[in-house]
């Protein structure tokens, strides 16, 4: 039986439309609520149960604790790193055999999303979250109890997997909940705490350092991880939700002989199921009830019978063709292959060895530079939002995707040069606080990379986002993997100058002045993509998802 209320006061109310994938009108009228003096977007439902209408200490709320399961998860991928040696004696294998405790999670932790992300298109993303996190702490724990060295990398590749959604779904709240002015804010919680994951090798060797057995790691990870269960079960109801889209369109395609994506104020509308059902009884309007509590703690609340599973994975690797999808798994990729495993890889050597001689249980210490990189550069957070704002105004209200990037034109040089810094430091055995200084340069333009990469395909190509998380989760991880394989190896016969100054510099430095492309020839791009097959594939499966508008 359909329930009923009076109207909900105070919903958010706009009109603005998108014309071509990443060109937004946000021109306001009369009754529309604004920010920055536009018409917000996307458009939210006449429904108090529209995520789009939920309170912003609500949605920062889901938004953080997301955000806090990707750190864990990672500090728990990275962290335990350290062990190697400890895994080697302990399971009584060599240490290149233990070393798979890395890198075969590496690859889980990415290949998880494959089937993860599709489930919770289809079941909805709480019951997947939970799931998610119940993999995680009862995998973790397994490696806490593990009595052979194949139990312990049936755990590890158990949490890892279980696991790899967490960097999926930060993202996919921000599209579900979040409007378009404050995406890039909001994506940098999420690229931050992912980036500070890769402290946990600091901890870890910390506890090694005092003679600890590496399974207190993995039984401090296991609390963690249950206390965020917990909070997350009561916490972070169903984002997933579909919305009715109206547009007015001046012409079809059909009648015009041209691409609809070409014709400005022109939308293609496919049909959509009405979620709410809103009547008027003696003249006063009733519309859809409130959702109590109660109810949005039940676990299994959506289901998205049109959505097809197995297809959303083999659709998600077309989106290897899409430019600012490819440019965002680069990116990542790059940056963590040949940066952040460069520096957790020789820093430890480096330090220990004349004219340093460090303790080696000081040689975590380089995870303070990390803190220092992405710590300043955080001010910065909403940065593109707010350049984006001001182009948009001056544009007549007409936003384009590519207004955002301006803001990153000095992280463009700025990550390059601290691998010069780092790579010379290290060759001719300059003062430690060349180190420190050169991650630091490089973790700050990395988190610009990370947020607004991100940011800019999310604004881009909004089609099946559930898809483009799944082909950036595996592409960022095979990537890194792939780079970081024989990454010691290189360093050690070639030298640090050549491998991390000159080549890691190098391909870092041509990766980010494809910022100047984007930002030339972002919208032509948009443009002729939008004509392609491949979009005309990805537009005709749009209603099956829950987020799309």
């Amino acid at each position: 039986m359909t329930s009923f209320t009076r109207p909900q006061k105070n919903l958010i109310h706009s009109h603005a439309h998108e014309e071509i994938p990443g060109t937004v009108d946000l021109r306001a009228v009369e009754g529309d609520d604004t920010a920055y003096g536009q018409a917000l977007f996307p458009v939210p439902a006449e429904d108090p149960n529209d995520p789009l209408q939920w309170p912003a200490a609500k949605k920062n709320t889901i938004l953080i604790i997301y955000s806090l399961y990707s750190f864990l998860c990672n500090t728990t991928l990275i962290g335990s790193s350290v062990y190697i040696s400890v895994y080697s004696k302990e399971f009584n294998v060599s240490p290149t055999v233990a070393s798979q405790t890395s890198s075969y999670p590496t690859l889980a932790f990415g290949l998880g999303c494959l089937v993860l992300i599709p489930m919770y298109v289809k079941f909805g993303r709480r019951p997947t979250m939970i799931l998610s996190m119940l993999l995680y702490v009862f995998g973790v724990l397994g490696c806490a109890l593990s009595q052979s060295f194949g139990g312990l990398m049936a755990a590890r590749i158990i949490h890892a997997a279980g696991s790899g959604v967490c960097e999926a779904l930060p993202v996919q709240a921000v599209n579900d909940i979040f409007f378009l002015h404050e995406r890039g804010k909001r994506i940098s919680y999420y690229t931050a705490a992912l980036s500070l994951g890769s402290i946990g090798g600091l901890p870890a060797g910390y506890m090694l350092a005092a003679g600890y057995s590496f399974r207190l790691f993995y039984y401090v990870e296991f609390a963690f991880g249950m206390a965020l269960l917990i909070v997350a079960f009561f916490l972070v109801p169903e984002t997933a939700y579909k919305r009715k889209t109206t547009v007015t369109v001046e012409k079809s395609p059909a009648e015009t002989g041209q691409d609809f994506e070409l014709q400005k104020g022109a939308s293609f509308v496919e049909p959509q199921k009405v979620s709410h059902l809103s009547v008027e009884v003696e003249g006063v309007p009733l519309g859809p009830q409130r959702q109590t509590y109660l109810q949005s703690l039940k676990p299994w609340s959506f289901y998205d019978r049109d959505a097809e599973f197995f297809m959303m994975m083999v659709r998600s690797f077309t989106y290897y063709f899409v430019p600012p999808v490819l440019w965002v798994i680069t990116s990542f990729g790059i940056y963590i292959g040949c940066a952040a495993l460069a520096f957790n890889y020789t820093f430890p050597l480096k330090i220990v060895e004349p004219p340093y001689n460090w303790n080696a249980n000081n040689s975590g210490l380089i995870a303070i530079a990390f803190i220092i990189g992405y710590g300043l550069a955080l001010p910065f957070a909403n940065s593109s939002d707010r350049l984006a704002a001001y182009l948009t105004k001056r544009n007549n209200g007409i936003r384009e995707a590519e207004m955002r990037l301006g803001v990153m034109l000095p992280a463009m040089l700025i990550g390059p040069a601290g691998l010069v810094i780092y790579g010379f430091v290290a060759q001719r055995n300059l003062h430690w606080i060349g180190y420190f200084a050169g991650v630091a340069m490089l973790d700050w333009s990395a988190l610009f990379f990370f947020t607004f990469t991100l940011a800019y395909a999310i604004d881009s190509y909004t089609a099946n986002m559930s898809e483009m998380l799944i082909a950036m989760n595996i592409g960022k991880n095979a990537i890194s993997f792939g780079m970081g394989f024989k990454l010691l190896t290189w360093i050690l016969e070639s030298g640090y100058a050549t491998i991390i100054a000159g080549a890691f510099g190098g391909i870092i430095l041509a990766n980010n002045l494809v910022l100047l492309l984007f930002m030339w020839k972002g919208k032509s791009m948009r443009i002729y993509f939008a004509n392609t097959w491949l979009s005309r594939l990805h537009r005709k499966t749009i209603r099956t998802e829950g987020e799309v508008a």
